[in-house]
């Protein structure tokens, strides 16, 4: 029951994912932070089976962060999630593939671009101007496509975010409660309220 929102807007990606941990009818937390910061200017906003999501979101964060270390710079938005997306599908290829769907979020610092892109687990990744996953995406991305504009201000973004989670909290059955919501711009990843 996980769902997951982003969207670009002028200088930033807006990322916001539910705290609930559930498995079938059991809700068993509703702290989890299924964001992950992969960088000082990348995070990831992860879905899917439970012990899966956690397992490849750490590999992932890992094997990022060696990348930063041996070569002294991080990897770029373009260039991690052609990565991510590559070993999402070669982990399909496996007798153990990851069941997880993804939203990336970054920031270029070297051409001051936001970047936001769309990865589900078969491998399928596509660069997005605003995405969702889970079944909030069936109540989302109607609102998102009427009320998404690249160039507007944070506040903005924010707005159109909440009219979002306001959407699926009044439509869907069972609803998460809360959500974590993060920024990533040029100053780096911040966590805002709504």
């Amino acid at each position: 029951m996980d769902v997951s929102f982003a969207l670009t807007g002028k200088g930033y990606v807006l990322v916001a994912a539910d705290t609930t941990a559930a498995r079938s009818i059991v809700k068993m937390k509703g702290d989890e932070d299924k964001i992950k910061s992969l960088g000082p200017h990348l995070l990831m906003a992860y879905s899917g089976e439970p012990g899966d999501t956690v397992n490849f979101a750490e590999y992932i964060e890992r094997n990022i962060r060696l990348y930063q270390i041996r070569n002294l710079y991080p990897l770029r938005p373009p260039s991690a999630a052609s990565w991510i997306r590559r070993s999402l599908a070669d982990s399909l290829r496996s007798r153990s593939p990851y069941s997880v769907n993804l939203l990336l979020g970054g920031y270029d610092t070297s051409t001051y671009t936001p970047h936001l892109y769309w990865i589900d687990y078969l491998g399928t990744m596509a660069t997005v101007p605003f995405a969702a996953h889970g079944y909030g995406s069936y109540f989302a991305l109607s609102l998102l496509d009427r009320y998404h504009d690249p160039e507007a201000p944070l506040e903005e973004g924010l707005a159109t975010l909440k009219r979002c989670i306001d959407e699926v909290s009044k439509r869907l059955v069972v609803a998460p409660g809360k959500y974590k919501v993060k920024v990533v711009d040029k100053d780096g990843i911040r966590e805002v309220e709504l």
